[in-house]
């Protein structure tokens, strides 16, 4: 298993008027916590399209409300990845609050595509080896 945690703070621009973090706007927080573990292990999306021609299009969203998050609050995305990726990939999501409370959870599925046939595949060969050391336990 493989986690990381972002620290976030809801801008004004980000909220309803109640002062709460727009529900439209998870989506992004759940973007920024994928991409920033992503990156903890060495990848970014632009390098994966651009040294290795593979897309990762969202294929599913959910999540679920439990508390608002509020304006100018540091939220905490913490993204875990649960399994090692094969055709999909999921990410996993929580957002905490500053008392550490689950505000909201959920989990992103991304497929892999060959950017040049515009085909789906398996995961690549040069993500499975990085993130493999931190399944090695995991089926034992």
């Amino acid at each position: 298993m493989l986690s990381h945690s972002t620290k976030i703070r809801v801008r004004y621009g980000e909220t309803d008027q109640m002062g709460y973090l727009y529900y439209g706007n998870y989506a992004q927080y759940y973007e920024v916590g994928r991409a920033d573990l992503m990156r903890s292990i060495g990848f970014t999306y632009q390098q994966l399209e651009a040294n290795h021609q593979i897309m990762m299009p969202v294929v599913y969203m959910e999540n679920r409300f439990v508390r608002p998050a509020l304006y100018d609050e540091e939220i905490t995305v913490v993204t875990t990845l649960r399994k090692l990726p094969d055709q999909f990939i999921t990410f996993h999501m929580e957002l905490k609050n500053e008392a550490g409370k689950l505000v909201n959870g959920g989990r992103v599925k991304l497929c892999f595509v060959d950017a040049r046939t515009k085909k789906r595949m398996q995961a690549p060969e040069v993500l499975t080896t990085v993130l493999s050391p931190y399944f090695k336990n995991e089926n034992s």
